[in-house]
């Protein structure tokens, strides 16, 4: 899906991708135009984090050609879960590790790197916990840290795996906000996700990945589509649609609407506490 005019930022052409010679994923064209925001969506194993990685070179190319333009920083979040947390470092000191690559082989950092941090700690609201040990985090402190990692090099294209991972709805929510002001900012984002409702519905813009390839690239409202769903995680999905938000839930194959439907808003829907009830009414005079 490319933005007509603009010259892509990364260009996945005929790709397969793998490791070790087992490919993961094959024939994926995928364009990504300056300042997108993008989720890459599909069930555990069908090459999420390959695709990311893709971006970075790591994955190893067995067809197809993968470009990133010129001159483009790269910043990259991975998954909490790959993180050694009882490794003895602050968070400072993830932070500064952003920028190894500019300092190439010198051993310390600067006044101006620590100076640096710090702005980005604070930007992300952590800069009371510049001198606390990373095994001290919670989880939503945890991503934050390495969101800071990240942007201490002012990347062009930032990469997050997984970055609202076992965190909280309020975090989960203030993460997302700060990846949207980032991508307000002129950053071209690109993450992947398990939470269908919670993150990626609210995306502008969807890959979906199964059966070793992309089945669909575009608005939430065309790439979740019961068919799709389907295909992409091998089970029923019920898709409910209300104004321009899009819900997916999992349904066993005995339950109605488990052929794939999309239903419309249901007409009542908050239950608990109506005011138009007259049971409700009548309750709370009798105790009156």
């Amino acid at each position: 899906m490319a933005t007509v005019g603009v010259d892509p930022l990364v260009e996945l052409q005929g790709v397969a991708l793998g490791y070790e010679g087992v490919v993961a994923l094959r024939d994926v064209d995928v364009s990504i135009a300056p300042g997108e925001l993008i989720g890459i969506v599909g069930p555990s194993g069908c090459g999420k984090t390959t695709l990311l990685r893709s971006l970075l070179g790591e994955p190893e190319l067995y067809a197809g050609t993968a470009k990133v333009a010129d001159n483009t920083r790269v910043g990259y979040v991975p998954q909490v879960e790959t993180v050694d947390w009882n490794f003895p470092i602050t968070v400072e000191q993830v932070a500064m590790l952003g920028s190894w690559r500019t300092r190439r082989w010198l051993p310390w950092t600067s006044r101006a790197e620590r100076s640096r941090a710090r702005v980005v700690l604070s930007q992300l609201g952590i800069a009371d916990l510049a001198d606390r040990p990373i095994r001290a985090l919670s989880g939503g402190q945890q991503q934050r840290t390495f969101l800071a990692r990240a942007l201490i090099r002012s990347p062009d294209l930032l990469l997050l795996d997984e970055p609202t991972s076992g965190v909280d709805i309020k975090t989960r929510h203030e993460i997302l906000h700060q990846l949207a002001g980032l991508n307000t900012a002129g950053v071209t984002v690109v993450l992947t996700t398990h939470d269908l409702n919670g993150v990626a519905s609210h995306l502008p813009r969807l890959i979906a990945l199964g059966e070793q390839t992309v089945l669909a690239d575009g608005p939430p409202s065309e790439v979740l589509q019961p068919d799709i769903l389907e295909r992409a995680y091998g089970q029923p999905m019920l898709v409910v649609q209300s104004g321009h938000e899009t819900y997916v839930l999992p349904i066993p194959e005995e339950a109605p609407g488990a052929h794939g439907d999309v239903l419309p808003p249901p007409e009542v829907v908050n239950v608990i506490g109506r005011p138009d009830s007259d049971s409700d009414s009548d309750s709370t005079s009798d105790h009156a």
